[in-house]
């Protein structure tokens, strides 16, 4: 059994990798990791530590490999030059309080198509309507990220190991 990494106990790519250790033991070392993937142990070292970047590729490859598409958010949000500044960082949570949540924002879209409804009438957004249509924009951004989490959680669910759902 390889032992914990200490350095890198807190990069989302070492959590990922010893969470899928839980059913593939190959994954609890980094040779037995490059081994499945196909990285380099050296180059998976370097991206848990922290002192590599990723490409994109190898962040498809490990989300698949560790079934962590939570992963692709991690990487889109906070290391990709782009994703920095238009992907919102997703939490996974448990199904039910995601679904109650995304649930919760959606009692508020008839209220909201009301309003687009009324600002867009004229084909115009005035300085009168500006804030009332930032407000929906925020609100629909909310919906989008809760909409995203589910789908995160769900694609988790349905490729964990043995095919069944866990929770």
């Amino acid at each position: 059994m390889a032992k914990k990494a200490t350095k890198a106990a807190k990069n989302v790519l070492y959590q990922a990798r010893m969470e899928a250790a839980t059913w593939n033991e190959k994954l609890s070392s980094r040779e037995g990791a490059a081994e499945v993937t196909g990285i380099d142990r050296t180059r998976i070292a370097y991206m848990e530590l922290g002192t590599v970047t990723p490409y994109p590729e190898e962040i498809l490859l490990l989300a698949d490999y560790y079934n962590a598409p939570e992963l692709m958010n991690h990487y889109c949000s906070h290391m990709c030059p782009l994703g920095k500044q238009t992907v919102e960082p997703i939490e996974l949570k448990e199904l039910t309080t995601a679904t109650l949540q995304l649930l919760s924002s959606l009692r508020d879209i008839p209220e909201i198509t009301d309003e687009l409804v009324d600002i867009a009438e004229d084909g115009v957004i005035d300085k009168d309507e500006a804030s009332a249509m930032e407000g929906i924009l925020r609100k629909l951004r909310q919906a989008a990220k809760k909409i995203h989490t589910l789908e995160l959680i769900y694609q988790k669910k349905l490729c964990s190991p043995g095919g069944e759902s866990d929770g």
